[in-house]
């Protein structure tokens, strides 16, 4: 038997042509890329893999099946959504087969998420990360000046957005000066434009006191550009307070949330930005109103205190208490100078007794009853014949005059009375 089907297999190739493995492969990726030129595939990514090349390597895979994919670096920049493992999602592609490794993978040229559009969810695992960086907290929102003098806009320049937003800004507020940052608002440019528009108006000098980025209403798609992650980090980074001005309501982009304030129009942008002129007068009218009737209050008030200072005493009859106190000055000079001879005069009689005293004491009192006083040559009392000696002169005094002698004979005895 074996020998009979040897050479019935030898008969079979030698009817048909034998192929190398290379052909065979060629054959088959012919087959397979013109049988598949285009097809829609879902499936779970698992195995994601994103190299410096930038190109993106994943397999899909569902209960029962797997195929590798690859989303080449182009098509994978112009993504809205970030991939990772475990995202369910709807990728049209080609098949392209692979000879030397003999698979085939699918080169995906659209992908989309699986039950959610892909810029709700780009949109919302961008919100989630720059949130988690704090640049939607609201502690870092600043307030907007109250009378501004210079506004920039980030816009069109020929958009219905700054033409709203300056026809309500005159009709609020005048003296206010504006500059415009011109920037594509819609389209695969948009974002770089308005960020430099932003990094521009940051530079301004003297710098402004607020930066509005505007645009008209627009889809979600129309409305990207203020959802890139360049936009809302310039937005956050901007040293002018930033009010943010995209017309319309329901969706809030990314922008919105990063500025210090939120307005849902351009119109309406312009008043927040400016107060209007009128508000302004009514409550400049208020308050003079106010200031004036504070002012009559305070009049009459003071006027009541100032009447009733007037009728004291002190004010009504200001000289009576002068005169009353020189009355009383009088009196105590009065009363002061008699004091004053009552003491004297008795001074005077206390010194006349005393000088009757020492008039009875004094040596010239005694010089006038007979006595007289006996000085020495140098000046010296002498109180004893003993200090003298035979042919010493010698001084008498008398009450009046004195007397020059000359001692002939002394004698220390004693007499007693």
């Amino acid at each position: 038997m074996s020998i009979d089907v040897t050479i019935e297999m030898t008969a079979v190739a030698q009817a048909e042509p034998v192929l190398t493995v290379s052909q065979l492969s060629l054959l088959l990726k012919g087959v397979v890329e013109e049988s598949f030129p285009s097809v829609w595939v879902s499936g779970e990514i698992s195995n994601f893999s994103q190299p410096q090349s930038g190109h993106c390597y994943f397999t899909l895979k569902d209960e029962g099946a797997q195929i590798r994919a690859v989303l080449w670096r182009t098509t994978a920049s112009k993504l809205k959504l970030e991939l990772h493992d475990g995202l369910d999602v709807i990728c049209r592609g080609r098949l392209d087969v692979y000879p030397p490794r003999g698979s085939y993978q699918l080169v995906v040229e659209q992908l989309q998420p699986k039950g959610v559009g892909a810029l709700e969810l780009a949109l919302r695992q961008r919100r989630e990360k720059l949130a988690k960086e704090g640049l939607f907290d609201a502690r870092r929102k600043r307030r907007l000046p109250p009378f501004p003098r210079r506004i920039g806009v980030v816009t069109s320049p020929t958009g219905a957005a700054i033409r709203d937003f300056l026809q309500v800004l005159k009709r609020r507020w005048s003296g206010v000066e504006v500059l415009v940052f011109p920037a594509r608002v819609q389209g695969d440019c948009a974002a770089d434009e308005v960020v430099a528009g932003i990094e521009k108006a940051n530079r301004v000098k003297p710098a402004l006191d607020v930066l509005v980025i505007a645009r008209g209403g627009g889809s979600l798609e129309d409305l990207w550009c203020f959802n890139e992650e360049v936009v809302v980090r310039a937005i956050a980074a901007s040293g002018v307070p930033t009010v943010s001005a995209i017309g319309h309501e329901i969706d809030v982009t990314l922008a919105d949330l990063a500025a210090d304030v939120r307005a849902l129009t351009p119109s309406e942008a312009a008043e927040r930005v400016v107060p209007s002129s009128a508000e302004v007068s009514e409550t400049v009218d208020a308050f003079k109103s106010r200031l004036s009737m504070t002012m009559t209050r305070l009049m009459t008030h003071l006027r009541s205190r100032l009447d009733a200072l007037a009728s004291r005493p002190a004010l009504a009859r200001p000289l009576e208490a002068i005169h009353t106190r020189g009355r009383r000055v009088d009196e105590i000079s009065l009363r002061m100078a008699a004091a004053a001879r009552n003491v004297t005069r008795d001074r005077q009689t206390a010194l006349a007794t005393l000088a009757g005293k020492l008039e009875s004491l004094s040596p010239l009192g005694v010089l006038g009853r007979g006595y007289s006083l006996t000085y020495s040559e140098e000046n010296r009392l002498v109180t004893s014949a003993a200090e003298l000696r035979a042919g010493e002169r010698i001084i008498t005094k008398l009450q009046r005059g004195s007397a020059v002698s000359v001692v002939e004979q002394t004698t220390t005895s004693e007499h007693s009375d």
